[in-house]
């Protein structure tokens, strides 16, 4: 498991944005989303399209700078009508995926990350909307499960974010750092889905290994992924915690940036 090719992104964007509207047909668009707190569903549901369509205009515009939000055609839609919401979402989506198709994976544009290629948007849009699926339908109380490849390429990419965030100077993630320690994902349902994370006096690495840890977190991938991504609580009875459950704490409760 690694990266996905340009094209499965552009077209998980597609399918993912198709998921989140199934989820979101029939339930309270005015619940408040557990996970994510300020939000009403509703507004979860805005914040994908508007991440969408923003940076589908980054995309098409070949915008090498940040596009203020004002700039973005976001056509919002009117009133409280889920089917005019549920429109919305999915022409987004399409939109996104066609502009980021034209492009291919190597074509220069903003991003806030190191990697200025419209290959990183593609990815992060995916990923972004793996997340706020997973916020759905856990407010919705229906079942979430994530292939394989894109829970684990989820883990990836956050731990990208959390090493860029540190390098960059973010406080908290400067905290992430001390020898002699370290973290396992062990996920107990893929083959070869494990992280060793290390902290060291500056900073922590981390690569795909299994390996022995101060604190071990096991459980089926998409649980491990729920997790890191401080979806589920890691007290739950959908995985376990072996060694010192601190550390993993003090983990999570440094990587709440984004």
């Amino acid at each position: 498991m690694g990266l996905l090719t340009h094209e499965r992104y552009c077209d998980e964007i597609i399918r993912l944005t198709e998921e989140l509207r199934l989820t979101l047909r029939g339930t309270d668009l005015d619940a408040t989303v557990p996970t994510c707190p300020d939000w009403t569903l509703r507004e979860l549901a805005e914040h994908v399209g508007r991440a969408h369509r923003w940076v589908g205009e980054i995309v098409r515009t070949r915008s090498t700078e940040a596009v203020p939000s004002e700039k973005v055609p976001v056509n919002s839609p009117d009133g409280d009508d889920p089917a005019a919401l549920d429109a919305w979402l999915a022409d987004g989506a399409a939109g996104t995926a066609e502009a980021l198709r034209e492009a291919g994976p190597d074509t220069e544009v903003w991003t806030w990350a190191r990697d200025h290629r419209t290959g990183f948007w593609a990815r992060r849009m995916a990923i972004e909307t793996v997340v706020h699926l997973a916020d759905a339908a856990l407010t919705a109380k229906v079942p979430y499960t994530m292939t394989p490849d894109l829970a684990a390429d989820t883990i990836d990419e956050w731990l990208e974010i959390v090493s860029f965030a540190q390098a960059e100077g973010d406080r908290e993630a400067a905290e992430l750092r001390g020898g002699g320690r370290s973290l396992h994902l062990h996920a107990t349902d893929v083959p070869g889905a494990e992280w060793l994370i290390e902290f060291g006096e500056d900073g922590f690495t981390w690569h795909r290994a299994h390996g022995k840890a101060t604190v071990v977190l096991r459980g089926p991938l998409t649980d491990l992924m729920l997790v890191f991504n401080r979806r589920l609580a890691p007290d739950g009875d959908r995985v376990e915690v072996l060694g010192d459950a601190g550390l993993l704490d003090f983990w999570l409760a440094r990587t709440t940036f984004g």
